[in-house]
């Protein structure tokens, strides 16, 4: 009788325990969904940043001669009347090429 007397609030405390830390709103929970805020809060902050980036460039390319001209010479390779562009060979070309040039030896090429 005394073990009953025991084992039955024992019982109601471990289901209240149970659903305490594994429920719906349990501790488990709660530390999840803190955790999925603090990585939604930082991706928010970097979407933020990049959203600010891309303002700053869309008032440059309003606003700025100069920038536009860059983008316009460097994305689209425009020049201005009367202007001369020199376009000089990579140095990493002529090594490539010359590589492509002198294949290697076969087996039957070293027995001669």
């Amino acid at each position: 009788m005394r073990k009953r007397m025991y084992a039955i609030p024992a019982a109601c405390i471990l289901f209240i325990l149970y659903f305490t830390v594994f429920g719906e709103r349990g501790l488990l929970r709660i530390y999840h969904l803190s955790r999925e805020r603090e990585q939604i809060q930082e991706r928010f902050g970097e979407i933020k940043a990049e959203n600010d980036k891309f303002k700053r460039e869309i008032e440059a390319l309003k606003t700025d001669r100069r920038y536009l001209e860059s983008i316009a010479r460097k994305d689209f390779g425009l020049v201005r009347p009367n202007e001369m562009v020199y376009q000089f060979p990579s140095a990493e070309k002529p090594v490539a090429e010359q590589k492509q040039q002198k294949p290697a030896p076969t087996a039957a090429e070293k027995k001669r």
